[in-house]
């Protein structure tokens, strides 16, 4: 079987944005396991079509990484439901984001969010994209983005108030 010759661009490509990405995968889903794989799936699909998403492969990798985590959405919610084992130790995903001393309530309180605010939480605040930017990565538009914004947040701040109690009384 002949092998195919990736181009150099997608090579470089791959190692400037794989870490950003998986961060954002791990932010979608709350797994390392289902972050890395769906990275990898993601990669493979920016590699098949690299004459289209060469021209903005972030954008690309990004919108394949959100269509990606919402089908895994989709399909988790076909399946029994599993449940998070807070006793088991958490892995760093890389440096940047063991510097984050709030994780442990900031995790849980992510997946509390409806898929939507998750995402554009994800994509705005971690990924660091403008509006415009994310509603480009979410095919909506950036009135949705604003309004999904600020849901979100207070959403966030309901949660992160009511762990905080929760860990001063214990």
């Amino acid at each position: 079987m002949r092998q195919r010759e990736l181009d150099p661009a997608f090579e470089e490509f791959v190692r400037a944005s794989s870490a950003s990405l998986l961060r954002t995968a791990y932010l979608l889903t709350g797994d390392r396991g289902h972050a890395e794989d769906l990275l990898q799936t993601t990669l493979l699909r920016v590699a098949w079509r690299w004459s289209a998403a060469s021209e903005q492969p972030d954008a690309y990798a990004r919108r394949v990484l959100v269509n990606l985590s919402r089908d895994r959405w989709r399909n988790l919610r076909r399946r029994v439901r599993e449940h998070h084992q807070q006793d088991l130790p958490q892995l760093p995903v890389d440096d940047d984001t063991d510097r984050v001393t709030t994780r442990e309530a900031l995790m849980p309180a992510l997946r509390e969010l409806p898929t939507r605010q998750r995402e554009v939480v994800v994509l705005r605040f971690f990924a660091d994209l403008s509006v415009a930017e994310t509603a480009q990565a979410l095919r909506c538009s950036e009135g949705t983005v604003k309004a999904y914004t600020s849901r979100a947040l207070t959403k966030l701040r309901q949660l992160l108030d009511v762990q905080e109690i929760e860990v001063r009384q214990t």
